[in-house]
C-alpha cells in the first residue's frame, strides 16, 4: 500500500546506482561520465556541488567522436540524448519496473523500447531483428519491463511479447505451433491470416546463454519499427502495396476484436 505521507527525496541520501527506496519504477544514477539516455525517461535530476547536468541530442552534441564510436544505430539516434556533468539523474518509464544490469565483456540484445540508458563503456549496435538493439562490451545499462524480469536458459521457446532480450546466445528462430500451421496452410488460399499470441508463434532459443523475459505479455510500441518499414515500402510495386494494405487492414481488425 502506498503511504499517504511519502517522504520527499533528500538529495544528500539519494542512491548512486539503485532504485529509489521502495520504488521499483524509478531509478537513480549518479553521473560519473557520459550516459546515453532514451528521450522521455528522465523525470528529475539533482546537480551536484553547484555544477550542472547537460542533456545533448546525439545529432547535435559536442561529444561527436565519442557518440560515433559508441552509438551505431542511425535509425534510433533521434530518440537518445547524452547526459554529462555532476549529479544524480532519476529515470522512469510509464510505471514499468526498472532494473540495472552489468555486462562484463558481454553481448546482449534487448528490445529497443525497453532500453532506457547505458554508459560509455558499452557500444550500441542495431540488431538484425527489427525492434531490438545490441549492447557490446563492459558496462552498466538500465532496462524496463512489465513486471519483474525472469531469467531462463536455452533451449527454450518464449512468447515474443514477453521477450525483453537475450545475452551471449544466438539470435532466435521463429517456431509456429503445428496445429496453427495446419490451419494456416488450409486457409492459405483464402483470406489473410495472422498470428495473434505466443500460443501460436514463439521465439526458439538454442545454445548457451540467458534469455530475459518480462512477467507480462504487454509490449511497448516502438515507432522505429514503423520508420524501418517506411523505408522498405518505398521499394514495393503497386501489387505488393495492395497486398500489404490488406495485411494491415487484417491486423487492425484483429486489434479491434
Amino acid at each position: 500500500m502506498v503511504s499517504t505521507n511519502p517522504q520527499p527525496l533528500d538529495p544528500q541520501t539519494l542512491p548512486d546506482h539503485d532504485n529509489l527506496p521502495g520504488n521499483a519504477h524509478a531509478y537513480c544514477v549518479r553521473l560519473t561520465g557520459p550516459l546515453f539516455v532514451q528521450t522521455g525517461t528522465m523525470i528529475a535530476y539533482y546537480p551536484q556541488g553547484g555544477g550542472t547536468v547537460r542533456f545533448e541530442p546525439l545529432t547535435a552534441t559536442s561529444l561527436t567522436s565519442m557518440v560515433a564510436s559508441h552509438f551505431s544505430s542511425p535509425l534510433y539516434s533521434r530518440d537518445w540524448v547524452v547526459a554529462t556533468g555532476q549529479g544524480h539523474v532519476i529515470l522512469g518509464d510509464r510505471g514499468y519496473d526498472i532494473n540495472s544490469y552489468d555486462l562484463d565483456d558481454g553481448n546482449l540484445t534487448v528490445r529497443a523500447a525497453n532500453l532506457l540508458a547505458f554508459d560509455a563503456g558499452l557500444e550500441l549496435k542495431e540488431s538484425i531483428i527489427p525492434g531490438f538493439l545490441t549492447l557490446i562490451g563492459t558496462g552498466k545499462f538500465l532496462a524496463s519491463s512489465s513486471g519483474p524480469v525472469v531469467f531462463v536458459e536455452p533451449p527454450v521457446r518464449v512468447d515474443p511479447e514477453a521477450l525483453v532480450g537475450w545475452a551471449d546466445c544466438p539470435a532466435p528462430s521463429q517456431h509456429f505451433d503445428a496445429g496453427w500451421m495446419g490451419h494456416f496452410l488450409g486457409a492459405a488460399r483464402g483470406a489473410l491470416f495472422g498470428t495473434r499470441s505466443g500460443e501460436e508463434r514463439q521465439y526458439d532459443f538454442t545454445g548457451a546463454g540467458t534469455v530475459l523475459l518480462q512477467s507480462s505479455e504487454r509490449v511497448l510500441e516502438d515507432p522505429q519499427v514503423v520508420r524501418r518499414l517506411e523505408g522498405e515500402v518505398r521499394q514495393l510495386g503497386p501489387n505488393q502495396l495492395q497486398h500489404l494494405s490488406g495485411v494491415i487492414q487484417a491486423q487492425l481488425q484483429q486489434h479491434q476484436q
